[in-house]
């Protein structure tokens, strides 16, 4: 089986060699080394190698240079595997990228600690897994609870909202959920309430309640 082929572009010198160090000793050939962005498309074309491994923050502003390359290798070459690294959560930008496909990974550096586990992931990465660190996962559910707008919802609450958004009124809601008309129209008014939908001689707040629910969905 030959080795796996893998292009390495971080801009730290020092944790550059010592990623192709490991890597090679590993048994996996690292096929080119850059600290930079400008030509890796190139790189990649002329080299073809299984994996490309990339910091977010790269020269010459170090903002999101080489996640921008990593965005543009998965559209032009969706068959190699993407692993970025990051020094930081950053859940906008990571987001965009699981998105884009399979063999595509995202690890914070910090979180490196067991070799073996490490080149597993590569490996993996490289036949097309998805892998997402543990502690991006935990971000994205905080970011996901944090903006929420039906999150103060009840759960009884959010079963009326979701028969308000198919269109059925409030007696066709208390037949649906084996409650009284009386009961909706508490549930209602608590939903109108919690959601700070104030009621306007203009809006409809059971619309606006609907759109509410609609675009959280």
């Amino acid at each position: 089986m030959s080795a796996l082929r893998v292009i390495l572009a971080e801009d730290d010198v020092l944790l550059r060699e010592g990623v192709a160090s490991l890597l090679e000793r590993s048994g996996l050939e690292v096929v080119a080394q850059v600290g930079d962005c400008i030509g890796l498309l190139e790189l990649v074309r002329d080299m073809e190698p299984e994996l490309v491994m990339v910091d977010i923050r790269m020269p010459p502003t170090q903002t999101t240079e080489g996640l921008e390359a990593a965005g543009e290798i998965r559209r032009q070459f969706p068959g190699t595997g993407v692993l970025v690294l990051s020094a930081h959560v950053e859940v906008e930008h990571a987001m965009e990228l699981l998105a884009s496909g399979r063999g595509i990974g995202y690890l914070l550096k910090s979180r490196v600690s067991d070799v073996a586990e490490f080149i597993d992931t590569l490996e993996r990465i490289a036949k097309g897994a998805s892998v997402v660190d543990p502690a991006l996962v935990q971000e994205l559910v905080s970011a996901r609870r944090r903006n929420d707008p039906l999150a103060v919802l009840s759960v009884r609450e959010r079963d009326v909202l979701a028969l308000m958004a198919e269109g059925r009124s409030n007696a066709g809601i208390a037949r649906q959920l084996w409650i009284t008309g009386g009961t909706v129209e508490k549930h209602v008014r608590s939903i109108l309430t919690k959601l700070s939908l104030p009621e306007t001689g203009d809006d409809n707040r059971r619309v606006l309640a609907v759109l509410n629910f609609l675009e959280a969905r």
